[in-house]
């Protein structure tokens, strides 16, 4: 009970960084020995290991693609980048216009995940317009810890009072975080019009319990620091009004009482009108309560759509010139079904793997992500850039690369491409990994189907069901590594199910990625 008090009611002594010019990343760079594995991979397809005189002539077709491959996509990533340039310097000069779409759209993407459900509702010249939807106070607990004359642990019922102080200091912790937020988000924003709603107890209808202007210089010079500075927002405002009045002594009263709107024809003219009833076609607060709680954190899970996709060789080449009968028609790839793997079980990666290694993690129950390390001998990182994860989904100039996650019937399905053929001779290990979404705090035992999957153009797959272990958040489900074999190079796999209890940190730290 009492943390839950002090949740509600510290809202606002978070701290929001302000918004800065958006800084696009520029294209996964890609090098040559990975444009001569796609193009091998495809040359390659369909030809027996013992056609040696086609699979040479492959090879040689595949050296003299892969240059204009390489270039090619080069200078289409190139163009792209240039293109998201030009639409984030456009969107941030229309944020500091105080473009009414714009800033509105901005806010309300940092207000989807607020416990007070926020919607920015308009912009006139500097000052922006905001209704926060409140907690009912009847919500709220009726009773708090507390002892016995005798000591013993008993729950004691809160005076009207203290349940309206605890309600009151909470609306205004939300507000004076809403308003912190908003003026982070929209840097050119002088002041904000917040008007707050909530059903009250009396009547149990909606209607607003607070409202008022407050600038930012008076919100950004306060130090915020305890939970008591919440209620300041009473004082700092112009024209504020609350529902909630204060007593002669300067207490807050046990009572909210109706807010005068007479002063604001807008709010004033929404109140005579509303019908508090949903079903009602006309414009109701009901319908506005139903939008504000529509306004939930799931904006900040949307998949991140892949500007940077690198075309398949295949795609490539049927773009860059028409298509031509091929010399030897293709054998058909025979539909074997995968080979299951155990833990701890290693095998030999055909040849034809090295230039193409399709990885798919498959999945359901919760968030979880793909991880790529690339290592030395020591199973290090030699570079942050070995890390290939979801803020940097390509390393090796394009060897190791994350393809995307996406739904697919009941489970999610996030892809990887592998080029081992092209990995630099430092590179000596792959860790094929997951992690749980850091800000669930769930851990693998909640993935109630997981599998990874790996094939490659022969039509070999193999596939490793990891252990749902409820103990760990972070797990490396395989390895790749170089091997001898007969004093020939080769490349191993091996399935692992291994994990770390500290999630993603702990997986990084043991792989040398610096994570401070």
């Amino acid at each position: 009970m009492q943390e839950l008090r002090q949740q509600t009611t510290s809202v606002h002594l978070q701290n929001f960084p302000p918004v800065h010019p958006p800084a696009v990343p520029g294209p996964p760079q890609l090098g040559l020995p990975w444009a001569l594995s796609e193009a091998q991979s495809f040359h390659l397809t369909g030809l027996g290991v013992f056609a040696r005189a086609e699979r040479a002539a492959a090879k040689r077709k595949a050296e003299e693609d892969a240059p204009a491959y390489l270039a090619t996509e080069q200078a289409r990533l190139r163009t792209v980048h240039g293109q998201l340039a030009a639409e984030a310097d456009q969107w941030w000069r229309a944020l500091m216009a105080n473009d009414e779409e714009t800033v509105c759209e901005a806010v309300n993407y940092a207000f989807s995940d607020n416990p007070a459900a926020g919607c920015a509702v308009g912009v006139d010249g500097a000052v922006l317009s905001v209704v926060m939807r409140h907690q009912d106070i009847d919500s709220l607990p009726g009773q708090t810890p507390g002892v016995t004359p005798s000591g013993r642990p008993t729950l004691k019922t809160l005076t009207k009072r203290d349940r309206t102080l605890w309600w009151l200091t909470s609306m205004g912790s939300n507000i004076v975080a809403t308003l912190k937020e908003g003026f982070a988000t929209a840097p050119a924003i002088t002041a904000i019009d917040l008007v707050v709603l909530t059903r009250l107890p009396d009547t149990l209808r909606l209607g607003f319990v607070a409202y008022g202007r407050w600038t930012r210089q008076a919100i950004e010079s306060v130090p915020w620091r305890q939970t008591e500075d919440a209620l300041r927002f009473l004082d700092l405002g112009q024209d504020v009004a609350c529902s909630v009045t204060t007593t002669a002594s300067g207490n807050p009263s046990g009572t909210i009482k109706p807010l005068d709107t007479s002063r604001l024809p807008g709010l004033q003219n929404l109140l005579d009108h509303a019908q508090d009833d949903s079903a009602s076609g006309d414009a109701t607060l009901a319908g506005l309560d139903n939008d504000l709680r529509a306004n939930v954190p799931a904006a900040h899970s949307e998949p991140v759509l892949n500007h940077y996709r690198i075309r398949p060789f295949a795609e490539w080449r049927s773009e860059a010139a028409p298509p031509q009968p091929p010399a030897v028609a293709p054998a058909p790839i025979p539909g074997t079904p995968p080979a299951a793997l155990v833990p701890g079980q290693t095998l030999t990666l055909p040849e034809e793997a090295w230039h193409g290694l399709l990885i798919a993690f498959t999945f359901a129950g919760a968030d979880a992500d793909l991880t790529l390390f690339l290592t030395d001998g020591q199973s290090r990182v030699t570079s942050d850039e070995d890390f290939v994860f979801y803020n940097q989904p390509s390393g090796a100039q394009g060897a190791a690369r994350l393809l995307g996650k996406q739904a697919e019937g009941q489970h999610t399905v996030e892809r990887a491409a592998v080029h081992l053929a092209a990995l630099p001779a430092q590179i000596h290990r792959i860790a094929v990994a997951i992690n749980m979404d850091v800000d669930t705090g769930l851990t693998c035992g909640a993935l109630t189907y997981a599998s990874l999957s790996m094939d490659c153009a022969t039509g070999a797959a193999w596939t490793f069901q990891p252990p749902s272990d409820p103990s760990i958040r972070a797990m490396v489900i395989a390895e790749l590594y170089r091997h001898t074999t007969n004093g020939q190079p080769t490349w191993k796999m091996r399935a692992i199910g291994q994990g770390w209890a500290d999630g993603l940190d702990g997986l990084a730290r043991a792989y040398g990625v610096d994570v401070a």
